[in-house]
């Protein structure tokens, strides 16, 4: 999509939140093109780029290979990935042992997104992006989402578009660059570099990129499958607060948000400081125990021809997609994918406390996250992976009718390491009969706390950024 011509301005050397703060209200409350445009150009895209993806069984996915010592599934060339094997104690949760299967990938990808202002307003720019493993095949993705194997061209394809605004010191203005975890459960110590950078010069214009405000991305996250994992993680980062101009004029649930993102530490349920404290104690004072073990010895799982999968039918498997595509770097390749057993579901609890919106936060335990605990959602979790007695806190309750259901959507994660991984997104609220007083593995923040902790690293899980960013779309 071609830009606009606009005039640049001088940016101030110094990060100026208020000024940015206000700049982004400004572009989350803009929206030049309706939603239905915007879905109408994401279905043009995928016409205009046509891919098949193919299950192969293991002995057919090309450069790669179970290696003959351990079993772990690694590639020929011993960069992007490998699936190996993980020994798990803990002192918490249900369950204080178990094995699995978990993805490695050491490298530290590059999620980035370019921004610039159009006729005064702030655009950032997002791709439509085909994955592998997306259940609709391609969504609006950073504008650069790339592991160092592919910006550096280990697969002898073409070099990732845009990729040198994030590479080069001095090409733009940083707005947000944290290194942040992904999903705890299915990648073992996996980071990658969240980064926006806003320019002033002409970006070359590509058919399958698209300037779009804040507005038109919260209006894209009421639909489902449509913003990728990538990109919400990345927005979700961005300091200040894109909130309504005026919070008092806004009606019902828009109103509290904007307000919970604004209120200092004299409106909140406890201050900033108290919130990082109980995250810390909370990291301190849990155990858990992971240990890398050969693939071939992970118990109550078995090898087959064409899948990874554990004995009762639940929680992922493993499995091989042959790719074909016509915008990507390379045009066909092999990979295996992790392929859930079940819709995910993430919630955040929400209660007004003060007059002033909270989130009820959880002590997240993972045995995959570098620092054993980060802060995440009320309630995340696979509902199908629970029977009996051992089911997550609070699961039964956003699943209920006594919470006011404020936000309700189907949206996908990583497609290029996931094959159609898909979670509900839940904002409840629950009134004042709902305890003030938490388990000590939860806590009340408010949205500018939230926000606040996400510039810092390993401090809020993938999920609750995912839902932060879609409860800014409810103003």
């Amino acid at each position: 999509m071609v830009l606009p011509h606009t005039e640049a301005r001088p940016r101030p050397g110094h990060a100026d939140r208020d000024h940015l703060a206000a700049r982004l209200a400004r572009s989350a409350r803009h929206r030049p093109r309706p939603v239905d445009d915007l879905e109408a150009w994401l279905d043009a895209r995928a016409r205009a780029n046509p891919f098949e993806i193919t299950e192969v069984p293991f002995a057919e996915l090309t450069g790669w290979s179970f290696a003959p010592h351990s079993g772990d599934l690694v590639h020929d060339s011993g960069r992007f990935f490998s699936v190996e094997g993980l020994h798990v104690r803990t002192d918490g949760g249900p369950v204080d042992e178990w094995w699995q299967p978990i993805i490695h990938q050491p490298d530290r990808a590059i999620l980035g997104i370019l921004a610039r202002e159009i006729d005064g307003v702030l655009h950032f720019l997002l791709q439509a992006k085909m994955e592998p493993g997306n259940v609709n095949g391609i969504q609006f993705s950073p504008t650069v989402q790339s592991t160092p194997s592919n910006y550096l061209r280990t697969h002898r394809g073409a070099r990732s578009r845009y990729v040198e605004y994030f590479l080069e010191p001095g090409r733009g203005r940083v707005l947000v660059d944290v290194l942040q975890s992904e999903q705890g459960s299915w990648f073992r110590g996996k980071r990658n570099r969240n980064i926006v950078v806003e320019v002033t010069d002409d970006i070359e214009p590509h058919p399958d990129f698209v300037w779009l405000t804040l507005g038109q991305i919260h209006d894209l996250l009421h639909r489902p499958n449509l913003v990728n994992m990538d990109a919400r993680t990345v927005l979700s980062c961005l300091p200040g607060h894109a909130v309504a101009a005026d919070p008092a004029a806004a009606p019902g649930i828009a109103a509290a948000v904007a307000r919970s993102s604004l209120a200092d530490d004299d409106a909140a349920w406890q201050p900033l400081l108290q919130v990082r404290n109980w995250l810390t104690a909370n990291k301190a004072g849990r155990t858990l125990v992971a240990h890398q073990v050969p693939l071939r010895q992970v118990r109550d799982w078995h090898r087959g021809d064409a899948d990874i999968r554990h004995r009762s039918g639940r929680f992922f498997r493993i499995v091989g997609r042959a790719v074909r595509a016509s915008n990507r770097e390379v045009a066909q390749w092999r990979q295996p994918l992790l392929a859930p057993c079940g819709t995910g579901l993430v919630a955040f609890v929400v209660r007004r406390l003060g007059g002033v919106l909270h989130v009820l936060a959880h002590a997240d335990l993972r045995p995959g996250y570098r620092d054993i605990v980060e802060l995440g959602p009320t309630v995340q979790c696979t509902p199908d992976n629970f029977t009996g007695a051992h089911r997550p806190t609070y699961l039964d309750l956003v699943c209920s009718d006594r919470v006011q259901v404020h936000y309700d959507v189907l949206q996908s994660e990583e497609g290029g390491r996931f094959h159609h991984a898909v979670t509900r997104h839940l904002v409840v609220e629950v009134g004042p009969e709902f305890p003030a007083v938490t388990p000590p593995d939860y806590t009340w923040v408010t949205l500018r706390q939230l926000t606040a902790m996400t510039a810092f690293s390993y401090q809020v899980n993938i999920e609750a950024r995912s839902l932060l960013l879609c409860l800014r779309a409810l103003t």
